[in-house]
């Protein structure tokens, strides 16, 4: 009976603790009321560093110690994926990334386990 009731309670302080680890996580929408630059003036920022790319993806994150807007930009030619990320406070490039197919999977695959 002492067993089953310690499995109990150690089930719903986990339970509680990962409710409390999703709660914690801000929307799209609590993010990008912080951002000083809008998407749409991030995207063409983006733009500029991928010559004849298409946005295929956009997302407003915290990443690399900054709140940034995440684009996954698509050229011709190619099945590569550019990834440009923009500071949404100053308008700057944090970095760029060309993603092959096996690095988008990759990626996918780690952020469906999240």
């Amino acid at each position: 009976m002492k067993t089953t009731k310690s499995f109990f309670f150690g089930f719903i302080a986990v339970l509680g603790l990962m409710l409390s680890v999703n709660a914690a996580e801000p929307s799209q929408a609590d993010l990008a009321k912080q951002a000083k630059i809008t998407k749409a003036q991030a995207e063409q920022i983006a733009l500029a560093k991928v010559p004849h790319g298409k946005v295929k993806s956009v997302e407003i994150e915290n990443e690399k110690g900054h709140l940034v807007w995440s684009f996954d930009i698509a050229t011709p030619n190619t099945k590569d994926i550019t990834e440009v990320l923009v500071d949404a406070k100053t308008g700057k490039i944090i970095s760029t990334a060309v993603e092959s197919p096996k690095d988008q999977a990759k990626e996918a695959a780690a952020d469906k386990k999240k």
